[in-house]
C-alpha cells in the first residue's frame, strides 16, 4: 500500500491569490466563455507552480531537516491557500449556463481537488501546512525499541515479519505505537479543525464528505458503494480470520492467542496487521504449504541488488510494449535508503514535472515483499507518464483507486511462469497443482487480509472529521473499528493518552485510505480481464500475461484517459465493466474459500 504522488495529488490548482482578483467575471452572471476562460488560466497557473511545490515536496521527504521542513511548509500554504482560493472561485462558475459537460467536470475536479483545505482565515494556510508538515516529519523521523535498543521504521517492518518471539513482538508493536502516534495527538486533532473550517467554507459538510466527494457520484453513495462491496468480501475474510487465529494458537499457545475471539495484532507479521503474508510458515497448509520456491531466497541466490530489481521491474512494463524509464528515473530516484540523513522510508512514486521527470522513493531491501512494492510503485510511474498528454486537471487516475490498483494488478502477475521467464526460478522448480492451496493461501494473507483495514482506516477519519468520533475518544474508536472490521486487538490495552493511528503514515500524511481498498478490489477486476485478454485458460492465480503487447495496448489507452472521463468509463474500457465489485476477487480465492471451510469445521468462528 503506498502513496503516489504526482502532480494533481501534491498541487491540484496551485496558484497565487493576487491572479484571482484578475478573473472574477465583470458580469453579474457568470457566462460559458468565462468559465472557460478561468479553467484556462488556472490550468496554467496551476502547472507552473507545482513545478517548485513538488520539488519541494521531494527535497523534504528525501532530506529531512529543519530548513527543509520550513520550505515544505512555506510552499504548502501557498499551495493550500491558491487551491481554495479556486475552488471557491470554480463553484461560483459552475451555475453559469451552457456549460459543456467537459467545462463542467473540469469545475468539478477543481472544487474538490483539495486533500486539506484551509479557511481563508489569515494565517490559516500557514498553519495547517506547519502542523501537517511537523506530522509527517514525526513520523519521519520515529523510531521505536528492540531489547531496549532504538529501532527506525523499515527495520521495525522488516524485523516484524520474521521475528516469532511473542514478546519482542509487543516490545516493538508498543514502542513504535506510543514513540511515533501518542506524540501526535494534539497538533492532528488542531488540524482537523482546521480542516474542516476549510470544508465548509468550500460547501463541504466536514472534510470527510469533501474526500468522498471525488468519486464521480454523491458523497453518501460512495459510502454505500464501499459498504457493499465489503459486504461481497467479508464471508472470505472471515472464513481466513478463523484458519489463521487457530494456526496462531497453535503456535503461540492460549497464554499468547487464545482459540477465541480476536487475534492480538502483533502477531500477524506486519506492524498494522494489516496484511498478514510474512507469517505464512506458520499457516501454511500440510503437505501443501512448501511452495518450492522463496522469492527473497530467489533475489538473494542469483545476486539480486536494488538497482537490479528495479530494472526487473521496468522490464515487465517493457514486456507490455511500454517504453523503458528516462535516464533521469534512474538518476534522481531514491531507491535505497542514504546513510547520511533522514527520510521518509515509505515507498512512494512521484511526477515531478507532468512530462517524464517520474522516480520512486524507497528505502529498498532484497527481498520478496519489495520486488512486489517495485512493481506497484512503477505501476503508477507508468500512468502518470501516459497520460501526461491531458490537460493538467485531467493529469491524474480515474479515481485514486485506479493508480493503486495498476501496479497491484501488475504484482498479481508475479507468479511461478514470470519467474520462470525472467530467470529467477528454475523450470524444474515449479510448483505443481498440488500446491495451488499454498499459492492462493499465501496470495489471501496479503491481498483479503487487507480489505477491513483499507475501509477502516477512512471510517476512522471519515467519523473523526464529522464529529461522530470525538478527540476524547480518537484511540477508543480507533481500538473498536480494529476489533469491528479487522477482529484484531492490541498487545497491551491502550488509553486516551495513546494514538495509534498515527502510528500509520497516511494519518499523519493525510492521505485518504480508501483508494487502497478500491484498489484491492480493482486490481483483480483488471487482472482477470487481462488474463481473459492474454487467452489464458490455466487456473486465474497462476496467470501471467507477461509479454504479452495486445494487453499492454489496451491498458495504455486505459491509462492516457488519465481523469478525463468518469471512472466507469475506464472501467469499462479495459474490462468491460462499469461497476466496481469484489466478485472477481472472491473468485480468484474461491478454491482457497472452500478448503477454509473444510478447516474451519468444528471452530468457533467469529470475535
Amino acid at each position: 500500500m503506498k502513496i503516489a504522488i504526482s502532480i494533481a495529488a501534491l498541487a491540484a490548482a496551485l496558484v497565487a491569490s493576487p491572479v484571482l482578483a484578475q478573473q472574477v467575471p465583470t458580469t453579474q452572471q457568470p457566462t460559458a466563455a468565462e468559465a472557460e476562460a478561468f479553467l484556462t488560466k488556472a490550468e496554467k497557473a496551476l502547472f507552473d507552480q507545482s513545478l517548485i511545490s513538488s520539488r519541494a515536496a521531494w527535497i523534504n521527504a528525501t532530506y529531512i531537516t529543519d530548513d527543509t521542513d520550513a520550505l515544505a511548509s512555506y510552499f504548502g500554504a501557498i499551495d493550500t491557500t491558491m487551491r481554495v482560493d479556486y475552488a471557491l472561485e470554480a463553484a461560483k462558475f459552475a451555475t453559469a449556463p451552457g456549460l459543456s459537460e467537459e467545462t463542467k467536470r473540469r469545475l468539478t475536479l477543481l472544487r474538490t481537488a483539495l486533500t486539506l483545505p484551509a479557511p481563508t482565515t489569515p494565517g490559516a494556510s500557514q498553519e495547517l501546512n506547519d502542523l501537517a508538515t511537523k506530522l509527517q516529519s514525526t513520523y519521519g523521523k520515529g523510531k521505536g525499541t528492540l531489547n531496549g535498543q532504538p529501532i527506525n521504521g523499515s527495520d521495525i517492518e522488516e524485523k516484524m515479519g520474521t521475528d516469532r518471539n511473542p514478546d519482542e513482538l509487543k516490545e516493538m508493536w508498543v514502542s513504535w505505537h506510543d514513540n511515533v502516534g501518542a506524540p501526535m495527538r494534539g497538533d492532528y486533532a488542531k488540524l482537523v479543525t482546521i480542516a474542516n473550517q476549510g470544508a465548509k467554507e468550500l460547501g463541504f459538510a466536514d472534510t470527510g464528505a469533501m474526500w468522498r466527494s471525488k468519486y464521480d457520484m454523491p458523497a453518501d453513495d460512495f459510502a454505500k458503494l464501499t459498504d457493499k462491496i465489503w459486504a461481497e468480501v467479508k464471508p472470505l475474510y472471515d472464513d481466513l480470520h478463523c484458519y489463521t487465529r487457530t494456526k496462531l494458537n497453535e503456535k503461540y499457545g492460549d497464554a499468547v492467542q487464545g482459540k477465541t475471539g480476536p487475534i492480538r495484532a502483533d502477531l500477524l507479521g506486519n506492524m498494522w496487521a494489516q496484511e498478514w503474508g510474512n507469517i505464512y510458515d506458520i499457516v501454511a497448509p500440510a503437505g501443501a504449504g512448501d511452495l518450492g520456491y522463496d522469492v527473497t531466497d530467489l533475489l538473494t541466490a542469483k545476486n539480486y541488488d536494488p538497482i537490479k530489481m528495479v530494472k526487473t521491474g521496468e522490464g515487465f512494463y517493457s514486456s507490455l510494449g511500454f517504453a523503458p524509464l528516462p535516464q533521469t528515473f534512474w538518476e534522481r530516484s531514491q531507491i535505497t535508503k542514504p546513510r547520511d540523513r533522514e527520510v521518509i522510508c515509505h515507498a512512494s512514486a512521484w511526477d515531478l514535472d507532468n512530462k517524464d521527470d517520474i522516480r520512486i522513493k524507497m528505502c529498498t531491501k532484497v527481498n520478496g515483499d519489495d520486488f512486489v512494492t517495485i512493481h506497484h510503485e512503477l505501476g503508477h510511474n507508468y500512468y502518470q507518464r501516459a497520460y501526461n498528454i491531458q490537460k493538467p486537471l485531467y493529469l491524474d487516475g480515474a479515481n485514486d483507486g485506479f493508480h493503486e490498483a495498476i501496479g497491484d494488478f501488475i504484482a498479481l502477475s508475479i507468479t511461478p511462469d514470470y519467474l520462470v521467464k525472467i530467470g529467477l526460478l528454475d523450470p524444474a522448480k515449479v510448483p505443481g497443482t498440488d500446491k495451488d492451496l499454498g499459492l492462493l493461501l499465501r496470495q489471501a494473507m496479503d491481498k483479503v487480509a487487507f480489505l477491513p483495514f483499507g475501509l477502516l482506516i477512512d471510517k476512522w477519519r471519515w467519523g473523526v472529521f464529522d464529529g461522530s468520533i470525538p478527540e476524547s475518544k480518537y484511540e477508543s474508536a480507533w481500538t473498536d473499528l480494529r476489533r469491528q472490521y479487522q477482529g484484531i486487538i492490541p498487545p497491551v490495552s491502550r488509553d486516551e493518552t495513546k494514538f495509534d493511528a498515527g502510528a500509520k503514515f497516511h494519518i499523519p500524511g493525510n492521505t485518504p485510505y480508501t483508494r487502497y481498498f478500491l484498489a484491492r478490489v480493482l486490481q483483480f477486476q483488471f487482472y482477470e480481464a487481462a488474463c481473459r485478454q492474454s487467452g489464458w485458460k490455466g487456473p486465474l492465480h497462476r496467470c501471467s500475461f507477461y509479454g504479452n503487447k495486445a494487453v499492454g495496448e489496451k491498458l495504455d489507452a486505459m491509462l492516457k484517459m488519465g481523469a478525463s472521463k468518469p471512472w466507469p468509463d475506464a472501467l469499462q474500457a479495459f474490462t468491460g465493466s462499469r461497476e466496481m465489485s469484489g466478485k472477481a476477487l472472491v473468485n480468484y480465492f474461491s478454491p482457497l474459500q472452500t478448503w477454509l471451510k473444510t478447516q474451519n469445521k468444528g471452530k468457533s468462528c467469529g470475535w
